[in-house]
């Protein structure tokens, strides 16, 4: 694998990922991840979507339901088929129940038929569900691959609990592209950034919001993003007699600061959850935030320091403690300050050694270590790597 230019790269790795066109925690997280590592010069870096966009006429094919599945994923398969052989590794991002079967599972199986190394990089807050109720396919399909990558340390406690062996590296934020300020004096303006899928739980919110509301008639809450449950939402907004409350549909990553920067309080009311991108993102802006106990988020949150937690499902004590930071600027502050000393976790500086070292453990391929690296203290995912 080695080259005889230095001009070449060492290591050719092919991305298997959503692109924008399916706007989640995943594809976003794989347009960061691919920026950082196509800026590696031992690293050739490929990206394969698994929504491809096919060509001229037969893109109209894609505007129609069932057809679209059916077309795409014929498209997806025959990509991977004409492309694996050029690489050394896929990296192949995974969701959990239908996804996993249509999106990573081919990806997996097209690897190993060429040989190359496999590393599956799963996201899913539903793991556990998922793989307890496809056990029999999910479970044999995810011990085909060389190494599983998961960006919690929540997700690497539910798959051993089905045997599994998982490295944590945590998702990547970007900290330069978001406005950090401090929010002084602590506005009553809200801002939930989910999709609108049940188990996000944005009802609850608007809930929450409800009986904030109440008590501050002025206050207003802006709902980012776009699912399955809009009209219900926008329906139940309209039978709390919410006011000042903006359904914006999707917005595009980039321009997500923007919405960041305009509230005070982030709320969420996740019902299943992993490691919230959203979060951190809030983490970043200098947000304080009011969330639900869901899945993995108390493994990034901690009450009362860097958030205000709650049970699921419980919007009487969202709305408490949405109004307790509002009469506790101190309390406010405090956990602004806190969040923004977390950041550090899910910065390049700090994941990029763990990455090239999942990498090298793959294919053996010396990699350039970022300065001072021997003065680290070894992570979770560097010690996943060393047992």
């Amino acid at each position: 694998m080695s080259s005889d230019s230095h001009d070449e790269p060492n290591l050719r790795i092919l991305v298997v990922a959503p692109s924008f066109d399916i706007l989640g925690g995943q594809s976003v997280q794989a347009a960061r991840l691919m920026e950082r590592l196509r800026n590696e010069p031992s690293l050739e870096i490929g990206f394969q979507p698994i929504n491809p966009r096919l060509p001229g006429l037969l893109r109209q094919l894609q505007r129609i339901s069932y057809v679209r599945t059916l077309v795409t994923s014929i498209a997806y398969v025959w990509y991977l088929l004409a492309r694996v052989y050029k690489y050394d590794v896929l990296h192949v991002f995974s969701a959990s129940y239908l996804s996993f079967v249509l999106a990573p599972t081919p990806a997996i199986l097209i690897g190993k038929l060429y040989g190359k190394k496999v590393l599956l990089n799963y996201h899913s807050g539903e793991a556990e569900d998922h793989l307890r109720r496809w056990r029999r396919t999910a479970i044999p399909t995810i011990k085909l691959v060389d190494i599983v990558v998961v960006p919690s340390d929540y997700l690497v406690k539910v798959f051993a609990e089905f045997g599994l062996a998982t490295t944590p590296i945590y998702n990547l934020i970007e900290t330069s592209k978001f406005r950090f300020r401090d929010r002084v004096p602590l506005r009553p303006l809200f801002l939930s950034n989910r999709n609108l899928e049940s188990h996000y739980g944005v009802d609850r919110v608007l809930r929450a919001f409800s009986l904030v509301q109440k008590d501050l008639p002025d206050a207003g809450l802006t709902v980012t993003g776009d699912g399955s449950q809009r009209l219900a939402l926008e329906a139940l907004a309209h039978h709390l007699n919410l006011m000042n409350t903006k359904f914006t549909g999707r917005v595009e990553p980039d321009s997500m600061v923007d919405f960041y920067d305009a509230a005070d309080i982030y709320l969420n009311s996740s019902e299943i959850d992993n490691q919230p991108l959203s979060l951190l993102e809030a983490f970043a802006c200098g947000l304080p935030i009011v969330t639900s106990d869901a899945g993995g988020i108390p493994y990034i949150v901690e009450n009362e320091r860097t958030a205000m937690v709650v049970p699921g499902g419980d919007p009487v004590g969202m709305a408490e403690q949405a109004k307790r930071l509002l009469s506790n600027p101190q309390v406010a502050q405090r956990m602004i300050d806190e969040g923004k000393k977390e950041c550090v976790r899910y910065s390049w500086a700090a994941v990029r050694n763990e990455w090239m070292r999942v990498y090298e453990a793959l294919v053996r391929v010396p990699t350039e270590p970022l300065a001072d690296e021997s003065d680290e203290t070894p992570s979770p995912g560097q010690k996943a790597l060393t047992r």
